[in-house]
């Protein structure tokens, strides 16, 4: 939807640049209300959280039947301060299940490569300090849980991080 509402302003705007009858739209309801929202458009997709495209594929693999893995699964409620770190972990783990659909030739190979892509692109973007996660778990320090635990808090940890 916001996409489409997009194309339409930027039709809008193309439209009015040839036209000059901007200010006189102005003086118009509709007009009013179309300049507003084509101005508020980019800020929304500005406060896109950073993992929906993750979420949507977690969604996807959370009821696969081919994934039958035990994984270090990290708390949703570790604190905020090792955030990027539990991230990490839920990263490292992807790669456990990839090699597990490999093995099994599973149907959500392609969803469990889109989730490690997306993690990967995001991790990168955000170089954690290793100052601040002293008091933090390395990820062989949580307890193993089976694949469907470790997507619930997966999605728990992502969900929050999006608040």
């Amino acid at each position: 939807q916001k996409t489409h509402l997009k194309s339409i302003c930027l039709q809008y705007q193309l439209y009015l640049l040839p036209n000059s009858h901007f200010f006189c739209l102005l003086k118009n309801g509709m007009g009013l209300i179309l300049f507003f929202l084509c101005a508020y458009v980019p800020k929304t997709e500005a406060g896109h959280c950073k993992w929906a495209e993750v979420l949507q594929d977690l969604e996807r693999i959370k009821t696969s039947k081919d994934i039958d893995v035990s994984l270090y699964t990290a708390n949703a409620d570790e604190d905020v301060k090792c955030q990027e770190l539990v991230m990490r972990c839920f990263f490292l783990e992807t790669k456990v299940i990839i090699q597990e659909c490999r093995i099994k030739n599973c149907s959500k190979t392609q969803d469990v490569w889109n989730i490690w892509k997306n993690v990967h692109e995001n991790l990168e973007n955000n170089k954690v300090s290793n100052t601040n996660t002293a008091k933090c778990k390395e990820c062989e320090e949580y307890e193993e849980k089976n694949f469907t635990e470790f997507i619930q808090n997966f999605v728990k940890v992502i969900q929050r991080d999006c608040k």
